[in-house]
């Protein structure tokens, strides 16, 4: 087993740290403390002196959990990744967990999308396939005539756009109607011709984390290892395979897959030690937002009242150096995050 590193110890500010604390990812956070994570079980020790303890590989990992994220280029958009930015969610398929198909028509998703860019959104994530537990495939044709119109709208205002899919036939024609990312829920594997579209277009890649197609990842989803370790090597073995297919490293997002294939413990665990997932060195998408962990965890609410729980995990997210947080509720979690950035500029002001 290999030695991981979880940065914690988090502090308000480095003043009057110097050398004793290190910047995560180049965002605003900085930590403290490491858990090595090892084949001899963990061990908390602090930053200052740890490049002295670690052996080759666990100083590239470091390296990487220090090094900034370089901002990601959408179109003509320039997404900064130094503080937390938010992906806006318009789901144009009549079956969606989260809203009901309230966007399953054209002209309505647009309007949607044009108001959560209004609202700051850094860019909308466009899908038209629906993957909640127990969802079948959607035919590739219907899927590309429930996107296209949106996309095409919605880029040619402006707006930065991602199309959220795992099928090469609706990549290619949404990347060339003006997509800019491509959110792939399977992480590549799905389709076996998906990996070339990408590199071709030399377009921003999702890869997510899930175990499990979505028709049945939620029946009783188990892990041999802790779920946090799992995922972080399953990640790694895709980027690896990414960058071989020809994808650029600095083009890859990863996701940990909140809610695929992970029941409400592998979820908690996850949100507990996202900060472990910076080691890969790409920057993190969160999509927690209205998932089935916050039912369970209050009293069963329905998705519709589900924003208190959605708001928790974006700004546990976010203390935790995510990048880019995928939600349902555009506004209401800016406001949340502008919150939180008030705190983080008062703190990093020096007196």
């Amino acid at each position: 087993m290999r030695t991981y590193l979880r940065p914690t110890g988090f502090v308000d500010a480095p003043f009057g740290h110097d050398g004793k604390v290190a910047r995560l990812a180049g965002g605003l956070q900085w930590f403290g403390a490491v858990e090595l994570i090892g084949p001899e079980g963990t061990e908390l020790v602090p930053v200052q002196g740890i490049e002295d303890r670690l052996d080759d590989e666990s100083r590239a990992i470091w390296a990487r959990l220090t090094s900034p994220r370089p901002p990601l280029q959408l179109g003509e958009r320039v997404v900064r990744l130094d503080q937390p930015q938010v992906a806006g969610i318009i789901n144009v398929t009549p079956d969606s967990f989260s809203d009901g198909g309230q966007f399953s028509d054209p002209e309505t998703a647009i309007e949607a999308g044009h108001r959560m860019a209004a609202a700051g959104a850094a860019l909308v994530d466009v899908g038209g396939e629906s993957t909640r537990p127990g969802s079948k495939p959607v035919w590739e044709g219907d899927e590309t005539e429930r996107v296209l119109p949106v996309i095409k709208r919605l880029a040619a205002a402006g707006t930065a756009v991602s199309v959220d899919t795992r099928k090469a036939a609706v990549m290619a024609p949404a990347l060339a109607a003006g997509a800019a990312m491509v959110n792939d829920v399977s992480a590549l594997t799905w389709d076996p011709r998906a990996a070339e579209v990408v590199a071709t277009a030399g377009c921003l890649i999702v890869l997510m984390h899930h175990k499990g197609d979505p028709a049945t990842m939620q029946d009783d989803p188990r892990y041999k290892r802790p779920v946090l370790l799992e995922v972080y090597d399953w990640l790694e073995a895709r980027i690896e395979a990414a960058v071989a297919a020809g994808i650029a490293r600095e083009r890859i997002v990863v996701d940990p897959g909140f809610g695929f294939g992970k029941n409400v413990q592998h979820n908690l665990q996850l949100m507990n030690g996202l900060a472990l997932l910076h080691g890969l060195g790409c920057p993190i998408m969160l999509g927690a937002s209205r998932k089935r962990t916050i039912g369970a965890l209050s009293n069963e609410a329905p998705v519709g009242e589900r924003l208190g729980g959605s708001l928790a995990l974006a700004l546990k997210g976010a203390e935790q150096g995510v990048q880019l947080l995928r939600v349902h509720d555009v506004p209401e979690t800016l406001q949340a995050l502008r919150v939180w950035r008030g705190l983080r500029d008062s703190a990093l002001t020096p007196v």
